[in-house]
């Protein structure tokens, strides 16, 4: 009997040394990953501590989690890049312009007249080289899925040849249905289709089987992103693809904030998502065709030689006068270029700023720049939901409120519908429009797409749009927010310190 409980015990002291070494190695693995890679001090700091503080738990919640990054060692991003640029540039027969390289770099590559506005896109030539500032495009602003839905299902059922689509969530209701029947349709017409959807934001359309319904039809070609495959050492469920882009024909596109469901229709009548969303032609098309094709090369596989034809990327004239470039930007140190634009814009801005969101959670030098902005004496407004379909987000965007109203930044809490949307105007003469929020998920480990648009009149459109928000809103007092309760205090530093993790 004595002997028994010793064997019991001395296994029990075995299993807790054994499990106390394996803690204090995968504590030490997450400490030296932290360190390793660059990184905000308070997320690593952070990540550490939950590795410490929750066994088991907290190793892998920082490994599906935390792993924010995407480095050419771990992952084949930038090869596949390099390997597009390659096939790109070593196309020399003339009967196959492939106009991304030659047409649209060499013929509409364009300079702003604004000395200020020429200055500022100098810097972006610094950061974003790859996609330079093209002339010769038309712009069209869509409110919301009432004005985006019906111009895009016209366009995808007047197609000839292709279809390239990419959302961050496509869902299983009438929006997404009828969107996906209507690509079946023209799939068994003979036209190539190519939908590639977020895995993680269309979680509730893949576990529904929507998606399979249509695996077998013949030219439509449907896939998933997501960088989870633990069968290739990949854990990443954190890294996500936020893009919305349409491509038809490589003639017209569709690009900007509204995702493809019901949430984004009928929102006059308050149920809906009020977003913004844009049509466009011209040059810039064959950029956003080829941001498709890159991601879409990167997830298939397929063969560089055949998406980079004349097929998908045929000669365009200028059809008009706005001069704009494509902001892509990604979890690594090639892509993260996002927050790095913001930044300089909000730097750049002379008189007035205009920034609606509806996450407004940036890295702190963000918060410092709007701030530095109100001080110089430039007019600074910040549009925000007043009530946030995540409220963890919400509540952390109000830990930031006192210190920017102290500055003079003005706040606006837009009443319903939901503010989905998401601009930047700078000045009067610059706009920055597309998918990214500006909050450190988008600025930092979401792909994302905007549109950095050079055109005064581009500008004043979607002035009078967030004008309207903000008369829709309610603007935040200094002195009667510093009378707010004790425990939304607790509640808003609470969140604010998951900021990194949001």
């Amino acid at each position: 009997m004595f002997y028994g409980w010793h064997s019991i015990t001395a296994v029990a002291w075995l299993t807790l040394g054994l499990g106390t070494l394996v803690h204090i190695l995968c504590v030490g693995l997450v400490t030296y990953h932290c360190l390793q890679t660059r990184r905000e001090p308070t997320s690593a700091l952070l990540w550490i501590f939950l590795a410490w503080a929750f066994p088991v738990l907290g190793p892998f919640f920082y490994l599906t989690l935390g792993v924010d990054r995407i480095t050419r060692k771990s992952f084949l991003r930038a090869a596949t890049a390099r390997r597009l640029r390659e096939v790109r540039q070593s196309r020399e027969d003339e009967s196959l312009p492939l106009a991304y390289w030659r047409t649209v770099h060499q013929a509409a590559t364009a300079c702003p007249d604004d000395p200020a506005c020429a200055s500022f896109n100098r810097a972006l030539d610094a950061v974003i080289s790859d996609h330079p500032l093209l002339g010769g495009n038309e712009l069209d602003l869509l409110i919301s899925g009432d004005e985006l839905y019906p111009l895009l299902f016209a366009a995808i059922g007047e197609a000839r040849h292709h279809i390239h689509l990419q959302s961050f969530i496509i869902r299983n209701d009438e929006t997404g249905r009828k969107l996906l029947d209507l690509l079946a349709q023209q799939a068994s017409r003979g036209i190539t289709v190519r939908v590639l959807y977020d895995r993680f934001g269309s979680s509730w359309a893949v576990l529904s089987g929507m998606f399979r319904r249509y695996r077998h039809i013949r030219n439509m070609h449907l896939r998933g992103w997501t960088l989870a495959n633990p069968l290739k050492r990949q854990f990443q469920l954190n890294l996500r693809n936020h893009r919305k882009i349409a491509v038809i024909d490589g003639r017209t596109a569709f690009v900007g904030g509204i995702n493809l469901s019901d949430d984004n229709t009928s929102c006059e009548k308050l149920t809906g998502f009020r977003d913004y969303h844009f049509k466009v032609v011209g040059p810039i098309v064959q950029e956003l065709q080829y941001t498709f094709i890159s991601d879409w090369h990167f997830i298939t596989g397929t063969a560089p030689e055949k998406l980079l034809t004349e097929d998908y990327f045929p000669h365009i004239d200028n059809l008009g006068n706005i001069q704009m470039r494509v902001i892509n930007s990604g979890p690594s140190e090639e892509m993260e270029v996002m927050a790095d634009v913001v930044f300089l814009a909000v730097t750049a801005a002379r008189h007035q700023i205009l920034a609606v969101t509806p996450y407004f959670v940036p890295p702190r030098e963000l918060v410092a720049a709007f701030k530095a902005a109100a001080r110089r004496g430039v007019d600074v407004r910040l549009i925000v939901p007043g009530k946030n379909n995540h409220f963890y987000a919400g509540w952390a965007s109000r830990s930031l409120y006192e210190e920017l109203l102290e500055t003079g930044v003005r706040i606006f809490e837009r009443r319903e519908p939901f503010l989905h949307a998401k601009a930047l105007l700078i000045d009067d003469m610059l706009s920055f429009v597309g998918s990214a929020n500006l909050d450190v998920r988008s600025l930092r480990l979401n792909y994302e797409t905007n549109l950095a648009v050079f055109d005064s009149a581009t500008a004043n459109t979607l002035k009078e749009v967030v004008l309207d928000e903000q008369a829709h809103s309610n603007e935040i007092n200094l002195q009667e927010w510093r009378r707010r309760p004790a425990y939304r205090r607790f509640l808003e530093n609470l969140f604010h310190l998951m900021t990194p993790v949001l």
